[in-house]
């Protein structure tokens, strides 16, 4: 059975349903996903309109809600919630034998109170038991080395603490704790090792700098010929670095960012329907002229596709930027030409 769940688990990041992506996108959006679904979730998206879809609704939901502020009970709600539970305790049904033992329990205690010899001989045999233990205990406890400060950070930052053993009877504490201990590798950007470091820098990044300068070393790989191809099996989906400037090109905050990405996108405009969708989607929606621009640009070898012919019409009477609204319209006629 464990090894048949481990195979599910394995199967469900190999291959993610709209359903799994569905239940994956509301755990991401209150960090609850795990680490090794959060890169083919980003994959499923980037390639399903409709979890696309859900994914921004359910951003601009927890936009809303963060800006609706919260409320506090009225103190007449407080008052009248305390009545009803009052009343619900009342009328709450006979109780269990668990019950009946703990009741019968706390009377026999209460018997006790009236045998005061009974209680005091009680009270002082657990008294010198408790006391006996403590010291067998202390007498025979293995001697801990004496504690030593750490001043030394040179070895990393202090992750977690995994135990703590107290010696009883005493102030001598063990503390085991784990450190984050930085590493340093170096390479070409060919190297499979500095590229996947690159790809987790565009999403685990500790600065937005690192995260800017992993996206832009991805997109200029791309951008000058190397090798960001499709899947190894021959699909036409992308994976590796072109996931990772698709999903930068669609979820990136910072416009700089986007439009480097977009840029690491052009090879591929002409023989990849993913990219070429997620090029119309940025000229639709992106809020940066910029980006915009350079979207207009990718486009003029695809410019006969019927859907890049829609968009552009689109766009050239609805954009709010003029120059972009000219660039989609000399676009549209070059297409007429060729027409």
């Amino acid at each position: 059975m464990q090894v048949a769940g481990q195979f599910r688990g394995w199967l469900e990041v190999r291959i993610m349903t709209c359903e799994n992506a569905q239940q994956n996108i509301i755990l991401a959006q209150y960090g609850e996903l795990a680490d090794e679904l959060q890169f083919p979730l980003e994959q499923h998206v980037s390639g399903c309109e409709e979890c696309r879809r859900e994914w921004k609704a359910l951003l601009a939901l927890n936009e809303e809600l963060a800006l609706t502020p919260m409320l506090e009970p009225s103190p007449n709600l407080l008052a009248a919630s305390r009545m009803r539970l009052d009343e619900a305790l009342d009328m709450m049904p006979a109780r269990s034998m668990t019950q009946r033992f703990f009741g019968n329990a706390f009377r026999w205690m209460g018997y006790m109170q009236g045998a005061p010899a009974l209680t005091t001989l009680l009270v002082g045999v657990g008294f010198l038991g408790g006391n006996f233990i403590a010291r067998y205990q202390a007498a025979n406890a293995p001697k801990l080395p004496t504690p030593v400060i750490l001043s030394n950070s040179s070895n990393g930052s202090i992750a977690s603490v995994s135990g703590i053993v107290q010696t009883p009877n005493s102030e001598l504490v063990q503390v085991k704790y784990n450190r984050l201990v930085p590493e340093t590798v170096q390479g070409s950007l060919d190297d499979p090792q500095i590229r996947q470091l690159l790809m987790l820098g565009t999403k685990l990044a500790t600065t937005s700098d690192v995260h800017a300068d992993s996206v832009a070393l991805l997109a200029n790989e791309c951008a000058a010929g190397h090798d960001c191809g499709a899947a190894s099996d021959g699909s036409s989906g992308a994976t590796g670095i072109r996931t990772a400037l698709l999903a930068s090109l669609r979820y990136d905050k910072s416009p700089s960012v986007r439009l480097k990405a977009l840029q690491g996108l052009q090879p591929y405009v002409a023989q990849d329907d993913h990219v070429r969708d997620a090029v119309l989607e940025s000229l639709m929606h992106d809020t940066s002229a910029d980006v915009r621009g350079q979207a207009v640009s990718m486009l003029q070898p695809v410019q006969a596709d019927s859907s890049v012919r829609q968009v552009l019409r689109t766009v050239s009477t609805q954009d709010a930027n003029p120059a972009i609204r000219d660039a989609s319209f000399n676009v549209l006629q070059g297409t007429s030409d060729i027409q």
